[in-house]
C-alpha cells in the first residue's frame, strides 16, 4: 500500500520516513549504521524508498555516521535526522526542528509553512522547571498496574505543561482502605473508572472525607457513581445506597441498568461506548470550564444515576450540572459551594491534548493549587 501511494498521488505528493534504530553497543562507545543499512534494504527490495532517515539513538547522531547512512542509504546527508532519547517525548519535535525536518519536508513537498513551536518551547520549559508543586491521590483498585491509568496520567501531565507545576500521584489502593492519614499530604483526590465491587467501600469513604473536608475532588466514570452513592447515604439519608452492580439487594439502587436495558442479554449490549452529546447547565462550574452550553465525551460504562433519584439528590443540594440530550441520563455533577467536587459519567482523559489539556482536569488542578 504505501509503495503503490506514490504512483496514486504522484511521486511529488509523498515523502517516505524511516524510523531506525542506531545502536551503541555496551563496551564499543560507537554508533552503528548496519541495523539502518540492513531495514533499509529490505525497503527498497518492496520498492519502498526512504527519503528521510530519522536514527533512534541515545545521543545526537555523529557527523560520520549521518554520512555513512547517508552514503549507504542513498538519501542526502542533511536528511538523515537525530531521534534522539528524551526523558519526555513531547520534546521531540523541538528536537526535530533543530535537526532540519520542517526544511526538508518543505522541500521535498514543496510546501512552505514555517511551524510556529514559540507555545510549545514554553509548554516543555513548564515541564522542566515547574514553579509549583503539588500532590494528587488516585484512589482505585488497579494502583499496583499504573498503566491502568495511562490516559488520566497524560492529562495531568498537560495540566503541568500549562499550569508550571509538579503533580506527584499518590497511589491509593481502596480495597479494605483504613488508613487515611494521606489525606494530611495531598491536595487533591481523583476517583477514576473501574467495574465491580472490590474497593468501592472504600472509595465511597475517600469522597465523603474530600466533601466533608473540602478537598478537591475529580470523579471519572466510576467515580460520579461512587460520589452518587456517597451522597444518597450521608446526605440524602437514603440508608444502604448502592449500586446495583455491586448490591443487586440494595433498598435504594441509587446506580442501576435502565429498566429498557435489562432485557438485552447480548455481551456488551448494556455497553455505552464511544461519544456523547451533554446539555450544561448554564453557570455551573462544568459551563465555565468548558465554556460551552453543549459538551461530547467518551464513554465506557453500563450503569446509570437512576432517574428515580433524581428529584431527591437534587432537592438536597446535588448539581447536575450536564445531562444527555433527552434529559435522562446524568452525565455531570458538581458541589459549586466546594473549592472543586466535579464528576463525570465519562472519560474526558480520552480526549485531552497537550495543546488543550481536559477542562475538568485543568479545573481540578487549578483548585488543588489554591
Amino acid at each position: 500500500a504505501m509503495r503503490q501511494m506514490k504512483e496514486d498521488v504522484g511521486r511529488n505528493n509523498i515523502l517516505y520516513i524511516h524510523l531506525t534504530y542506531v545502536p551503541i553497543p555496551s563496551g564499543v562507545n560507537e554508533q552503528k549504521s548496519k541495523p539502518t543499512q540492513q531495514s533499509v534494504n529490505l525497503l527498497r527490495q518492496r520498492g519502498i524508498f526512504p527519503d528521510v532517515i530519522i536514527g533512534r539513538c541515545a545521543e545526537l547522531l555523529t557527523r560520520e555516521i549521518k554520512s555513512k547512512i547517508s552514503s549507504f542509504c542513498d538519501v542526502d546527508s542533511e536528511a538523515v535526522i537525530t531521534g534522539l532519547d528524551v526523558d519526555d517525548v513531547y520534546e521531540i519535535p523541538l528536537i526535530f526542528e533543530t535537526e532540519g525536518l520542517p526544511e526538508i519536508i518543505h522541500k521535498k513537498l514543496n510546501i512552505y509553512s514555517p511551524p510556529d513551536l514559540r507555545k510549545w518551547r514554553r509548554l516543555i520549559e513548564n515541564l522542566k522547571h515547574p514553579t509549583r508543586e503539588i500532590t494528587v491521590a488516585m484512589c482505585g483498585k488497579y494502583t499496583k498496574l499504573g498503566d491502568s491509568y495511562a490516559s488520566i496520567i497524560e492529562s495531568f501531565h498537560h495540566c503541568s505543561a500549562h499550569l508550571s507545576c509538579k503533580i506527584n500521584l499518590e497511589w491509593i489502593e481502596t480495597t479494605d482502605l483504613q488508613d487515611f492519614s494521606f489525606l494530611e499530604k495531598i491536595q487533591g483526590i481523583v476517583v477514576p473508572g473501574g467495574f465491580g465491587a472490590r474497593g468501592a467501600e472504600g472509595k465511597i469513604q475517600v469522597i465523603q472525607h474530600a466533601r466533608e473536608r473540602n478537598i478537591p475532588f475529580l470523579g471519572l466514570c466510576l467515580g460520579l457513581q461512587m460520589a452518587v452513592i456517597e451522597y444518597s447515604r450521608n446526605v440524602c439519608g437514603l440508608t444502604g445506597a448502592h449500586s446495583t452492580e455491586m448490591d443487586a439487594a440494595t433498598p435504594h439502587p441509587v446506580i442501576d441498568i435502565l429498566p429498557e436495558q435489562k432485557t438485552i442479554t447480548e455481551k456488551g449490549g448494556t455497553m455505552r461506548l464511544g461519544a456523547y452529546t451533554a446539555l450544561v447547565k448554564k453557570g455551573s462550574v462544568v459551563q465555565r470550564l468548558y465554556q460551552a452550553e453543549e459538551v461530547s465525551e467518551r464513554h465506557r460504562h453500563r450503569y446509570e444515576v437512576n432517574p428515580a433519584f433524581h428529584g431527591i439528590l437534587q432537592e438536597k443540594g446535588l448539581v447536575f450540572s450536564g445531562i444527555s440530550k433527552d434529559g435522562r441520563l446524568v452525565e455531570f455533577i458538581e458541589l459549586p459551594h466546594l473549592k472543586y467536587f466535579v464528576a463525570t459519567q465519562a472519560h474526558p482523559e480520552l480526549k485531552s491534548r497537550m495543546e488543550k489539556p481536559a477542562p475538568l482536569f485543568y479545573g481540578f488542578i487549578r483548585a488543588c493549587l489554591g
